[in-house]
């Protein structure tokens, strides 16, 4: 695949994929297509035995979104939906987290943007300036280099909120996200990102999926919250069952459903837990609804 042009493979997988929007016009009877998907940089290679397709990434609108007119769609649970506009391609990947990160990365990786970091710290405006930055997509999230020797991760299980607006940059009216996030020491900061608006939404769609993750639209029971706010009070978790009054082996199966919800994560096998991000912001939440 490589053209001399600084063209470069970024994955080849097996992968079934159908056309949902031809025209501008949804199409009722979608099938899916087995294939093979090759990626790069520069574009979007769909192959089976029907023939070649080639999609420039050039033309690419947006990433995302359902687009499930009938049941043969709707039946696969994870595809990457490719707007060109007037069409939309569907890509279900054998391996559909690989595949999406692959995706972004054709489309972010080594690609610069306008950062301000930080730009809030504890609550507090910081007198910042905006530098170039590099960024690189990996399975974690967001990293970017910036010009003045900074390094500024953005791990998708820290992203506690994302706003998008217009700002001067530079004397020039850009797209910003402004992301919400946590460092290494745990400190709540702001980060502003900034470049062209095509970049942006790629940036923007990507980092949203932290900000799902840490979302607090997650059906918890009193129980659950309790532990929560205990938790958030800094209670130990061994001391929780005595805590609340309950039996252990009680909190011991509230623990579980929180780590399968991804609120808590285990720090070690004696079930240990500390908050994560959305957890964080759940038992803040559940605190200020007392």
């Amino acid at each position: 695949m490589p053209t001399g042009d600084g063209e470069y493979k970024v994955t080849d997988t097996q992968a079934r994929f159908a056309v949902a929007v031809r025209e501008g016009r949804a199409i009722n009877d979608v099938s899916w297509t087995p294939g093979r998907v090759l990626l790069s940089n520069r574009r979007l290679i769909l192959a089976s035995n029907d023939g070649k397709r080639t999609v420039p990434l050039s033309r690419l609108q947006g990433l995302g979104g359902r687009h499930d007119a009938n049941q043969s769609i709707a039946r696969v649970s994870n595809y990457v939906s490719f707007d060109l506009g007037e069409q939309v391609l569907l890509v279900a990947a054998a391996e559909h987290e690989s595949f999406e990160r692959d995706v972004y990365r054709a489309l972010l990786d080594q690609r610069t943007l306008m950062a301000k970091h930080p730009a809030v710290e504890g609550g507090v405006v910081q007198d910042t300036g905006w530098e170039q930055a590099r960024v690189k997509i990996d399975e974690n999230g967001l990293g970017a280099a910036l010009e003045g020797g900074a390094f500024v991760e953005f791990d998708l299980d820290d992203i506690s909120g994302l706003d998008a607006a217009k700002r001067t940059v530079d004397g020039e009216k850009k797209p910003v996200i402004e992301v919400s996030h946590t460092d290494d020491e745990d400190t709540s900061i702001e980060t502003h990102l900034a470049g062209t608006p095509r970049r942006m939404r790629f940036v923007e769609s990507w980092l949203r999926k932290g900000e799902e993750r840490s979302s607090t639209n997650v059906d918890l029971s009193s129980r659950d919250r309790e532990v929560l706010m205990a938790l958030y009070s800094g209670v130990s978790p061994f001391e929780i069952p005595a805590f609340l009054g309950s039996d252990v082996d009680e909190v011991e199966e509230t623990f579980e459903r929180l780590i399968e919800l991804e609120v808590v994560e285990e720090v070690r096998v004696r079930r240990e837990v500390a908050l994560n991000s959305r957890g964080r912001n759940i038992a803040s939440e559940a605190m200020n609804e007392q």
